[in-house]
């Protein structure tokens, strides 16, 4: 959870990233869970986390799985199959949040904006946000999709599709990216995996050193 909330603390929040994180920490409505499954065969811990924390006055919730070592792909799968059983349980569209998937594993793509969202996600630990559907409507609510005087020869474009809320994040989300520097970005990362890699290594010896000894 230190580690989470380093992650959330100096790349999302500094950097300005998302539009409903900082709100909902300072308004007590984010919650860490940590999962210590080692295998992605059981999505039951994860659901019985969900339903507490639909129950609850939580926005965003986070769950973090620091013992599943796997790639971002399989990550994204385990992630899907939770979604689906959330989702098959329910009535249709009362399922009470959205997720989305982050992953410690992902090279920054400036290409696209979508293409860096991976990267920006990399959180010290496989995670999956959850973000409450009504939160997401507010955002949607409060974000303009127009101004209110426009100009007569720009009639035409109201006629054109409109970014979503994802695309537009994603596009604020590269601009400030140039601004502050990948490299800048990268080194802040990279120095919240290295706080891991000692805290979680100084873990495994003082476990090993306090274990209890084995008998034949």
């Amino acid at each position: 959870m230190r580690l989470y909330r380093r992650y959330a603390s100096e790349i999302v929040e500094a950097s300005d990233l998302c539009p409903w994180a900082e709100r909902a920490r300072r308004q007590g409505r984010t919650r860490e869970r940590v999962l210590l499954q080692p295998d992605s065969e059981n999505v039951m811990p994860s659901l019985q986390a969900i339903i507490e924390l639909a129950a609850s006055d939580v926005d965003v919730a986070l769950l973090i799985y620091p013992r599943l070592h796997m790639g971002r792909g399989a990550f994204e799968r385990f992630a899907g199959r939770i979604r689906d059983a959330d989702v098959g349980s329910r009535e249709l569209g009362s399922a009470p949040f959205v997720a989305a998937v982050f992953h410690p594993e992902a090279q920054p793509d400036m290409s696209e904006p979508e293409r860096l969202v991976p990267f920006l996600r990399r959180t010290p630990d496989p995670t999956i946000q959850l973000l409450r559907g009504s939160v997401l409507d507010r955002v949607r609510e409060s974000i303009p999709q127009g101004t209110q005087f426009f100009d007569p020869q720009a009639l035409e474009a109201l006629h054109e599709p409109q970014p979503s809320l994802r695309e537009r994040i994603a596009k604020a989300n590269l601009i400030t990216t140039v601004k502050i520097g990948v490299d800048t970005l990268t080194r802040r990362m990279d120095d919240i995996v290295h706080d891991r890699q000692r805290s979680y290594g100084a873990l495994v010896q003082y476990s090993e050193q306090y274990a209890e000894p084995t008998h034949a």
